[in-house]
């Protein structure tokens, strides 16, 4: 199983200096690939959750790590859909994969937050059959001919997008969602599935059966369909860790020696990728937090005592 990193993205520790110097490090380090996130919105009254309150453009922020990384696979997780049309994302995602040396992979969910349905104007219905169409004129745009599409959302007349991607075909695009319905659409369609911050780490083997399922009965190879985890860590170091609504210990909490027992665990669930996300830390993120540079000596030390390899 590959292992990544949550970029600083988001609350405190989401600095310039920062997002640099940790995708350097990961990188380093032997992180497979750094990881960000959308967020457009949060209300007026500043009442949301932590991670949310103050967030980067998820493709700027990678455009950043792009500058100073080499190698290290550059993934979003994920842009919402329904809040940005086909054709301009398409053109975004291609000039990302050119600068990075073909590196990104393209994280896509259907959207969620009401209040960013309604600044966007965008249409909360059918999103289902909606997505299935927006991928499939992003591909007939990183396509190497001239791309056409007529279906009942969305029409694209012949045309070219140039400079092409780097990755044939396009960036590698992984669908989100937790319902039935996008978990068979990501094995139908996609060439993985991400899971979300909130998902049940301990049941991970239920959503990956039937993402694989869904490629099987559309005549993929199931075994090659990536599995992405976010991984929200709560690192304890008494090795008491989380406690979840059942009582124990949540997956990803405790010791560092913990920690890498769960993501083994995960590993044996099916997941095939799974990544550090930090920016659940309230440690981290939370403003008033890096006062010091506290929350970044945190973020520094959980990135060097789990990186691949590390004892």
């Amino acid at each position: 199983m590959k292992i990544g990193f949550g970029a600083p993205v988001s609350g405190a520790w989401a600095t310039p200096e920062n997002l640099a110097a940790f995708a350097t490090r990961a990188e380093n380090l032997g992180y497979a690939s750094l990881w960000t996130f959308q967020r457009l919105l949060i209300p007026a009254d500043g009442h949301a959750d932590p991670p949310y309150r103050s967030v980067l453009d998820p493709l700027l922020a990678l455009t950043y790590a792009a500058a100073h990384t080499r190698r290290i696979r550059l993934g979003v997780a994920l842009v919402n859909m329904p809040f940005i049309e086909p054709v301009y994302l398409a053109k975004q995602a291609a000039t990302l994969d050119v600068l990075s040396g073909g590196r990104l992979d393209l994280g896509l969910g259907i959207g969620w937050s009401p209040l960013e349905f309604a600044a966007t104007g965008a249409v909360a219905e059918h999103r289902g059959e909606r997505a299935e169409e927006y991928v499939a004129v992003l591909r007939a745009l990183w396509s190497p001919h001239a791309a056409e599409y007529a279906g009942r959302f969305y029409t694209l007349p012949p045309s070219l997008m140039r400079p092409a991607p780097v990755q044939h075909g396009g960036p590698p695009i992984l669908l989100g969602g937790v319902v039935p319905a996008a978990l068979r659409r990501a094995g139908h369609l996609a060439e993985g599935w991400i899971s979300r911050s909130a998902t049940d780490l301990t049941r991970i083997g239920e959503s990956v059966a039937i993402v694989r399922q869904a490629a099987r009965e559309a005549g993929r190879d199931p075994d090659a369909v990536r599995v992405v985890v976010r991984g929200v860590l709560r690192p304890d170091p008494d090795g008491a860790g989380t406690p979840g609504p059942d009582g124990r210990r949540l997956p990803l909490s405790g010791s560092y020696a913990q920690i890498r027992q769960d993501t083994a665990a995960l590993a044996h669930q099916g997941v095939t990728e799974l990544y550090y996300d930090l920016n659940w830390d309230p440690h981290i993120v939370t403003p008033g937090t890096d006062t010091g540079g506290a929350a970044t000596a945190r973020a520094t030390e959980i990135l060097e005592a789990l990186a691949p390899g590390a004892a």
